[in-house]
């Protein structure tokens, strides 16, 4: 065994949570390693060219707020924006945006590699070194050693990646990479109980084959908004996709063909994503259907790839030929990279703390897919949080721990370690419990101080906040002051309100800020951006006041603390069941202990009278 050298922190897999946790530790002012067995293929978006969606957004928008690189790296790289749901409240309002596949993976190397502090290694790592509980480094397959105070893993579907088209299978990564074999046995080793679990993807057509006469175009926003409260302007040219649907004729092709697929054959045995199902599951488990929508998606602006969304298949080649051309646009497409499913090993969550630090190896964290969860903005989100904890640990503070009634990403690290998972994790707006506080407009609000508190923040965007939030708050101030006092038409239709706010005025439904704007206009120059968003604190604030009222109830159960050697089994009344989960678990507080699936009110009730007895009895014992 060689050493090489030592370094504060090391992230394995530069996927989008390794990315995030790179650049987070070495902005903190941490040495740190960058890993990874492809240098070409950094930040690469293995499945669709597109980042958010329906509560995605909301993740990427926080890791924007925190000091995160994904939204940056988006605005750069996107080729349309659509603010989805729109026609519904704020609350599920969430951002979308295409993007060139080729210039964000450039995009983001290029940030990478011009970070202080952090260096990049094409290497494949093999082994986590840990003595007495504790990480020491890891170990290369060139047999190098590299010492860490720290280390991170961000493996991605690499774990054991078995890709599986029609019968046949090969071990990979992804498509056209090696896996990661021996990490896998190492995690292992150390104890972590691991699991299994597929993802997919559809086949990539050529444009050149596509008949679009023969579909519906969607087109983005005009202006585009951009992901990152840094941006002022998204400059990329914006491209439409393309809406197409399956019909009969597939559907039978693809049930006649099941004898081949790797899904109902039992070949595959990783339990796939049940909100993101391959064309083979959506025809079988949605048998009344007599269509299933087909989003063509342009991979970028110098390619003329495009990803058919919505056929996520691992039928065998020839049949995923023949079910494509039943699609009308695309009777004579070429595939140019067939759809395939890929099975890789994963760590079941709940053997981690909220810092996503493992319980059982002081210093090692894991983030991403490698948690049990699906998606870019997942991955990104945790990678970031195991960056910023990694490096808060080593200075010596207490770990970032965003609560459920504070961020989506609060929501999604308390559902993998409370709940755990057995199949891929997506984030879903009805998850979380205070959807109205945590919108995707006020990210920055809520937790832009955290990201500067942790040292992530640049100083000019933090200013920008505070002048918002100022402009915001004085402009909410403005409106409960004002009477209002029409004359002409407006008394007419207006008459039933008697010496009322512009604030209450703007609270009729019917009532927009623009009508209030040109009765009384502010003497201050306000964006679009902070007009809406006291419309919208005005609007809802009787529902965001009943939320905050209950996020403030959670966070008194919250703070009822379990000790960390607390003995369960001393607890009686307490079924076997409840018991093995609590153990499980082990967890931190009496608010998470009651989100673990089948422990009872009652069961909580009984674990507060033996913590308060415990407390009791440990103070005696120290007064004495």
């Amino acid at each position: 065994m060689y050493k090489d050298r030592d370094y504060d922190i090391i992230v394995i897999g530069a996927g989008h949570a390794g990315c995030e946790a790179a650049l987070a530790a070495s902005r903190m002012g941490f040495s740190t390693c960058l890993f990874t067995m492809n240098l070409d293929t950094i930040a690469q978006m293995s499945c669709n060219p597109a980042i958010g969606g329906l509560a995605k957004g909301h993740l990427v928008r926080e890791i924007d707020a925190l000091g995160g690189e994904m939204a940056k790296v988006t605005d750069k790289a996107g080729i349309q924006f659509r603010m989805l749901n729109q026609s519904k409240g704020p609350a599920v309002w969430s951002l979308r945006a295409q993007t060139d596949r080729v210039l964000y993976r450039l995009s983001m190397r290029r940030v990478l590699e011009s970070q202080e502090n952090l260096d990049i290694k094409q290497a494949s790592v093999e082994k986590i070194i840990a003595e007495d509980d504790k990480i020491n480094g890891v170990l290369t397959s060139l047999g190098i050693f590299y010492g860490a105070r720290a280390v991170i893993v961000t493996t991605g579907t690499f774990l054991k990646g078995l890709i599986h088209i029609g019968l046949e299978n090969f071990p990979a990564g992804r498509a056209g990479e090696f896996p990661s074999v021996g990490l896998s046995d190492s995690l292992r080793e150390v104890g972590l109980k691991m699991g299994r679990l597929k993802t997919g993807t559809p086949p990539r057509l050529d444009a050149k084959t596509i008949d679009f006469s023969k579909t519906e175009p969607q087109w983005g926003d005009e202006p585009p908004q951009p992901f990152s409260y840094s941006t002022e302007k998204i400059t990329n040219p914006q491209l439409p996709c393309y809406i197409t649907y399956t019909n009969s004729e597939t559907h039978k092709i693809i049930l006649d063909s099941l004898d081949r697929s790797p899904l109902y054959s039992g070949r595959i045995k990783g339990i796939g994503p049940r909100y993101c199902p391959s064309i083979e599951d959506k025809i079988v488990r949605f048998s009344e259907r007599e269509r299933h929508q087909v989003f063509l998606e342009p991979e970028g602006l110098k390619t003329k790839e495009y990803y058919a969304n919505g056929i996520s298949t691992s039928l065998p080649y020839d049949v995923q030929v023949r079910l494509v051309r039943t699609i009308p646009g695309l009777e004579e497409a070429e595939i140019m990279r067939p759809g395939y499913a890929i099975e890789y090993d994963f760590v079941y969550p709940t053997q981690l703390r909220h810092s996503l630090e493992t319980k059982i190896i002081d210093g090692l964290f894991l983030a991403g897919q490698i948690n049990g969860t699906s998606g870019y903005e997942e991955a990104a989100a945790q990678g970031l949080m195991a960056g910023i904890n990694a490096a808060l640990k080593l200075q010596g503070r207490k770990p970032l721990i965003l609560g459920r009634h504070e961020a989506y990403i609060g929501v999604l690290i308390d559902d993998l370690i409370t709940k755990g998972t057995n199949e891929p994790y997506r984030m879903f707006t009805s998850r979380a419990e205070y959807r109205l506080l945590l919108r995707h407009d006020n990210a920055d609000l809520r937790l832009m101080d955290k990201g500067c508190e942790v040292g992530l923040l640049d100083k000019a965007v933090y200013q920008r906040f505070w002048e918002k939030k100022r402009f915001i708050d004085e402009e909410l101030q403005r409106l409960k002051k004002i009477r209002i006092k029409f004359d002409g038409s407006k008394v007419q239709e207006f008459k039933s309100l008697k010496d009322e706010s512009l604030e209450q005025l703007l609270k009729r439904p019917e009532i927009t800020y623009e009508f209030i704007e040109e009765y009384s206009p502010s003497d201050k120059s306000l964006t679009p951006e902070i007009k809406k968003q006291v419309e919208i604190q005005v609007k809802y604030d009787g529902y965001i006041i009943r939320q905050m009222e209950m996020a403030e109830r959670l966070k008194k159960v919250e703070k009822k603390r379990i000790p960390e050697d607390f003995d369960y089994s001393s607890v009686s009344g307490l079924s076997k069941e409840i018991l093995s989960k609590l153990n499980e678990v082990r967890p931190a507080n009496l608010g998470q202990a009651s989100r673990i699936p089948g422990v009872t009110p009652a069961a909580i009730s009984l674990l507060m009278v033996a913590i308060e007895r415990l407390k009791r009895e440990r103070g005696e014992r120290g007064n004495n």
